[in-house]
């Protein structure tokens, strides 16, 4: 029976067979993916199988040497065969299940894949320092600054200021402004945003529709770097945290269909915990540098 791990910015799932686990503790901002899993694993009841499939945040496209996590998952699960997934990759086995298209997952970071006839191509996931643009931390991040502006006088929008008001409390609560539990904090107030731009303030309006038309570039991007051509008809799944708002996904949505005027817009059928299953129980070869499997124990 499949393990399936998935390690996000915002917390962890864990599924085997009819047990699901959820955990807060996800990558840190900066942290690697093994010493996050680790610190995961040791939260966990004892837990065993044969083999596990690892889908995390932070490879950026390319997934690192595999060995260390086979140790990892043989200490603590006893797996004698681990197979370590970018995200990306195990969300667009998910979600379409087969079909050529692209999948923009949207968490507190970004990364979009798009596959086409067995061609694959991976866009941003480049961290919240330099990308993830239109992200869940890049929603709160640019939310709080924008707001925190407003309060000094760089800014006239008070409706926006009392939208995140919460948000801007807890940030004067944090001991350090710029560390891992202030990363926290943008991620979580990209809701306040998108909820503020429901109700038309203007300063969330002018985030969402940045943020949906960066996403939208990301996802062109995606279908054409798997050879995708812009008169086809791609399916198009958008998934995360952040697309839960109806109203981010369509204004998405809108900018991609000014590119790609045929893209079919489809629910996604699986998430990433289906994708890394599926990928264990039916990709036997490395498919680098979005998988590869680790040492056998």
């Amino acid at each position: 029976m499949v393990l399936a791990v998935d390690l996000g910015q915002s917390g962890t799932r864990i599924r085997m067979g009819d047990v699901a686990i959820k955990s807060t503790r996800g990558k840190l901002a900066g942290e690697h993916p093994l010493p996050a899993l680790r610190a995961v694993f040791e939260g966990l009841e004892k837990l065993t199988t044969d083999v596990v499939a690892l889908s995390c945040t932070g490879f950026s496209g390319i997934v690192t040497d595999p060995t260390p996590f086979s140790s990892l998952c043989y200490e603590f699960f006893g797996a004698t065969k681990t197979v370590v997934i970018d995200d990306g990759l195990a969300g667009f086995i998910g979600a379409l299940q087969g079909s050529q298209g692209v999948v923009l997952s949207i968490g507190g970071g970004v990364v979009s894949i798009g596959g086409r006839e067995g061609k694959f191509a991976h866009r941003d996931g480049l961290g919240s320092t330099f990308g993830d643009e239109g992200g869940g931390f890049w929603l709160g991040k640019l939310g709080i600054t924008k707001a925190l502006g407003i309060r000094q006088g760089r800014g006239s929008d008070l409706d926006f200021l009392q939208a995140l008001d919460a948000q801007v409390q807890a940030y004067d609560t944090l001991d350090v402004k710029n560390g891992s539990d202030a990363a926290t904090l943008a991620i979580t107030s990209a809701r306040a945003v998108l909820d503020a731009a429901d109700t038309g303030i203007k300063t969330a309006l002018e985030i969402r529709n940045e943020g949906a038309y960066l996403l939208a570039q990301t996802v062109v991007s995606s279908w054409t770097g798997a050879s995708g051509l812009l008169n086809e008809s791609p399916e198009i799944a958008i998934q995360g945290g952040p697309s839960r708002n109806e109203s981010y996904v369509e204004t998405i949505q809108s900018n991609i269909s000014k590119q790609i005027p045929n893209a079919k817009f489809v629910t996604a059928r699986g998430d990433n915990l289906d994708g890394a299953q599926w990928i264990a129980e039916n990709m036997i070869d490395d498919s680098p540098p979005l998988m590869r499997w680790g040492h056998e124990y």
